[in-house]
This record gives C-alpha cells, structure tokens and sequence, in this order.
C-alpha cells in the first residue's frame, strides 16, 4: 500500500531544503506539502488558538503542489492530522532546515516541533535539518542531506516509531561522497552565546535584540555535536516524556504540606 507522507518545515513553503526533501520522499510514498507561507525558524511549539488559521495554495519552483498556512509549523502539522486532508498521513516529515538542531535546540526549532506534534497526534514524525556554517553563502547543495532523509524516512517506515518518540536527524555540511556515515546518537551540549541589545526609537522610546554570536556545542563522543563535528549524520530519537525520572525520588521528600 502506498505510503502517505506529509512534508512540512519550518523555513517557509518556498524554502528550497522543503522541495529537496519533497522530491526525495516521492521516491517513497505520495508526498503533501503544508508548511508556513513565511520563516517561523525558532518559533519552537505553537498552537494558535486566539486567531483563524488561513491557507493558500503554492507552486513550487518544479511545478508541483503546495498548501501554505499563515500559522507555526506545529499548527501546518495540526491542520493536514485534524482534517484540513480528507486522507490519513502514514508519516511526517519536517525540514530540511537550513542550520542543524542540536542539543537544547530541539525546544526552540520549529522543524522539530512539527516532528513532535506528528508524534502527540498519534503519527511518527522526523526532523531533518541541515549544518550550515557561518558566512555560507546560498545557494545551497541538498544532495546529501536528501540523501539522509531518504534513509532515516525508509527506516522508520520498515520498522516504526515507539510510542511518543520521534527522530531527530542532523547532516554535516559535507558533499555525500564525504559522509563518515550514521550514528545514532543523544542530545548533546548546546552553548549559546546570546546576548541583550537595547537601543532607542526615534520616538526615545526602549526596544530590544535578541542576538550575539552562533551557538557552539560541545562535541562529546556519542552525542549529536560530537557525530557532526566527526563528520557523520547524527540520529537521535527524541522522546515527549520530559519527566526528570532521577529527580522524583528527591523531590519527593520535599516538604509539600
């Protein structure tokens, strides 16, 4: 039976990583694209609830198909699962984002996110994103991170996803033939060097940036940092369950009276 595969991002419709991984998947299943029409990078998990979602038909630079919503990729996800699509999705996929999701990234990106609301809905979800080094300048060659994408998406359709978790994927910014490979891997060590700008309005009124330099990471053997500073693709199943199961018997002796 054919595979319905639903593809989404979180760098807007028109990004050119989304139709590299659309093309690839059709390779795998019949492919529907639902993505936000403008760039949500680092929206982390919406659910827009206090407003009307609204959603226009794209084409793609190839000719094909698109819907785009005016809402986070989480709501896109939310949208096609709750009926926006008469048919049922087998599996949702999210990227390919342009710079990796490492680490404590996974809360902020919305590629990711929309890999786990696939996951609360009941449909495995995976996440691709791709490493992009400062200064690079587009455009950028997706033949390899396409090429990951097929491979983790064939994985999870022969074998299947447990129960609320989902597949975080992270490709270097390698040609293929340069490509150590897979590893399998845990969330490693993130390190932002974030910083506050205050500056004045013509109107002398405050406003604020969020900036600073590119966050860093720590490239420990066995994490996601260290398999892409090695150079192979990084695969880390990510689980929704947050519960810090080595804290419970602390603090449950905590006064709670």
């Amino acid at each position: 039976m054919t595979k319905r595969i639903l593809v989404t991002n979180d760098d807007g419709v028109l990004a050119p990583g989304l139709l590299a991984l659309a093309i690839e998947m059709r390779n795998l299943g019949e492919v529907t694209i639902l993505a936000p029409d403008r760039n949500w990078s680092g929206g982390g998990h919406v659910k827009t609830l206090d407003r009307a979602l609204r959603v226009r038909e794209f084409r793609l630079e190839d000719g094909s198909q698109a819907f785009a919503s005016d809402g986070a990729p989480s709501d896109c996800v939310s949208l096609a699962l709750l009926g926006y699509f008469k048919e049922k999705f087998d599996l949702v996929v999210s990227g390919i984002n342009v710079g990796a999701n490492l680490g404590h990234d996974v809360t902020y990106s919305g590629t990711v996110t929309a890999a786990m609301e696939a996951v609360i809905a009941g449909v495995p979800g995976v996440a691709l994103s791709l490493e992009i080094p400062e200064g690079t300048i587009q455009p950028v060659d997706y033949t390899a991170s396409a090429y990951a994408a097929r491979i983790a998406v064939e994985n999870v359709l022969a074998h299947g996803l447990p129960e609320e978790t989902l597949l975080n994927v992270n490709i270097p910014f390698l040609k293929k033939e340069e490509l150590k490979g897979f590893r399998v891997t845990r969330q490693g060590l993130r390190v932002y060097h974030s910083r506050l700008d205050e500056r004045i309005d013509p109107r002398n009124r405050p406003y604020y940036w969020i900036g600073g330099d590119a966050p860093t990471g720590v490239p420990e053997s066995g994490t996601d940092v260290g398999a892409l500073s090695e150079g192979y693709i990084s695969v880390s199943p990510l689980q929704l369950d947050l519960t810090a199961y080595r804290a419970l018997s602390d603090v449950s002796t905590w006064e709670w009276k």
